[in-house]
């Protein structure tokens, strides 16, 4: 199989008293049953935050400000090489509505790795300050 490399956005949108959204893959795709921070793959020729906006309008059905960049991530599973960009984004519109995922769950930043999480992903959490359940 040829190696691949994607780079990929990711929200991190906050709710009451700092919660963080993160959003399970629904059966059927890639990684399902794993929590991510919702975002999706970047276009040739679009921004990272232009990707962000589209990506939450199509898989969550909210409009969003996207902010600052939070942090990156890279992972390469020997198949596919991944660089994932997180952002800070503000809800400005719309009622969440998962397309791609069968469950959301707003999560206080230091419990994020409660949930069993994409590869990718554990990075940018961290840098919200999860810790390890058992530490």
């Amino acid at each position: 199989m040829k190696h691949r490399f994607v780079r990929v956005t990711a929200a991190i949108l906050r709710g009451t008293g700092g919660a963080v959204l993160i959003a399970r893959r629904a059966p059927g795709r890639r990684l399902a049953g794993q929590w991510e921070f919702p975002g999706g793959k970047i276009e040739p020729g679009e921004t990272p935050e232009a990707c962000l906006a589209r990506e939450l309008d199509e898989e969550l059905g909210v409009t969003v400000e996207v902010g600052a960049h939070v942090a990156t991530s890279h992972h390469d599973d020997g198949q596919l090489a991944v660089e994932l960009l997180a952002y800070e984004c503000r809800l400005v519109a719309g009622e969440l509505f998962p397309v791609d995922h069968d469950a959301v769950a707003w999560v206080r930043p230091e419990r994020l790795l409660d949930y069993p999480l994409a590869v990718a992903d554990i990075p940018i959490a961290e840098a919200l300050g999860a810790t390890r359940p058992d530490a």
